[in-house]
């Protein structure tokens, strides 16, 4: 049988789930899971297929390894019944080969066969990846329940799977409004009250400008000192909430920026190793410049390191960083540990487009921090 003549059935025959529900109510409380049943005879097919009908699941069906691996390839299966003495690839090549693939390496895969002998070999289907191994004709009622189980760790597993998008996509949407708001807060900070602190200065100088007692000259002059000193606090107020740099001046400036900002404040050497400025998403940027603060904030806080080395590289397809410090080094404990939330947090910031960071270290030797992004934006 081809590929384009691969039946989906669904049957619909009220019956019983092992788990005690009726179809109807398992049908509409979850979407149907798709059930491979891979073998050569026809005649198994069919009674296969009338076995796990009361099921109420789709299922597809295949006559040889290689339609159950072009099948695999599309579709998401909660379980593969899989025939083991199959002409042309046979099922434990079929199994290794769709172990192999990245979308199909966890699906669970049932042996079944139709000779007593060939339960020898059940440790060979073990090793290809089988999680059970039945032999032919099997009891109906076993097979329902073993694939049953298997169909409902598949709904759980579909569940977690959406939960997590779910949370995922809540997260991208508070970093995007709380940067939202702290550029908004920054504007605020540095626009308003930077105006009136500019205007209380001139409205002091012209006033000590019409006074002659030294006294009050000397008052006026520590009133200008004074706001001099908060015009400043604004400033790094402003800019720590959200860098004007990075938005008028782009990512590589920003991050050249902080690496002289964080050598002024803590006195660990910086050698930054910058590309010429390319315009990229902001987004992109942003993420990149939060998580490139977060690393010097463990690097102040953990390291106790005397140097840091900054390497940004850009090209069409990524934006990567790595820093390496010259401290005591991050153990396994700490990169997994569950108090890591700085951790945590640039590990979501990156995932929300699709990249990764990397953290390895050695106790005495340093730690490195490899962040790479995609070039794109999130899905």
């Amino acid at each position: 049988m081809s590929e384009a003549a691969t039946a989906a059935r669904s049957a619909a025959v009220p019956a019983s789930t092992p788990d005690g529900f009726s179809p109807e109510t398992a049908s509409e409380s979850a979407p149907q899971a798709k059930i491979l049943l891979v073998d050569d005879e026809p005649k198994s097919l069919f009674a296969l297929q009338e076995l796990l009908s009361s099921l109420v699941q789709n299922l597809l069906i295949a006559q040889s390894g290689e339609e159950a691996l072009r099948l695999a390839l599309k579709n998401d299966f909660a379980v593969i019944l899989l025939d083991v003495r199959m002409p042309g690839i046979d099922g434990f090549e079929t199994a290794r080969l769709i172990r192999s693939r990245e979308r199909s390496r966890l699906t669970p895969i049932i042996f079944l066969t139709a000779a007593a002998d060939e339960m020898s070999s059940m440790f060979r289907g073990y090793e290809v990846g089988a999680v059970d191994y039945l032999q032919k004709p099997v009891v109906p009622e076993i097979l329902k329940s073993k694939v049953a189980v298997f169909v409902e760790l598949h709904r759980k597993t579909e569940r977690l799977r959406e939960s997590e998008e779910k949370l995922r996509r809540l997260a991208a949407h508070l970093i995007s409004v709380r940067e939202e708001e702290r550029a908004h807060i920054a504007r605020e900070i540095h626009d308003e009250l930077g105006q009136v602190l500019t205007g209380l200065k001139m409205e002091v100088t012209w006033l000590a400008k019409r006074l002659r007692e030294k006294p009050l000259l000397e008052k006026t002059d520590s009133m200008c000192k004074l706001i001099d000193t908060t015009v400043q606090t604004v400033r790094k107020i402003a800019t720590g909430l959200r860098p004007e740099m990075l938005d008028d001046m782009g990512l590589i400036a920003a991050v050249g920026w902080q690496a002289k900002e964080f050598q002024k404040r803590t006195g660990i050497r910086c050698r930054a190793k910058l590309p010429p400025e390319v315009k990229i998403d902001i987004d992109i940027s942003t993420t990149m410049f939060r998580i490139f603060q977060e690393i010097l904030t463990n690097v102040a806080r953990h390291s106790r390191a005397t140097r840091v080395d900054i390497e940004l590289t850009l090209s069409e397809e990524r934006v990567a960083l790595e820093v390496v410090d010259n401290g005591v080094g991050i153990g396994d404990e700490d990169v997994t540990g569950k108090k890591s939330l700085g951790l945590l947090g640039m590990h979501e910031r990156a995932l929300l487009f699709g990249g990764e960071v990397k953290i390895t270290g050695t106790p005495g030797h340093g730690t490195r921090v490899s962040v790479s992004i995609p070039m794109k934006q999130k899905a």
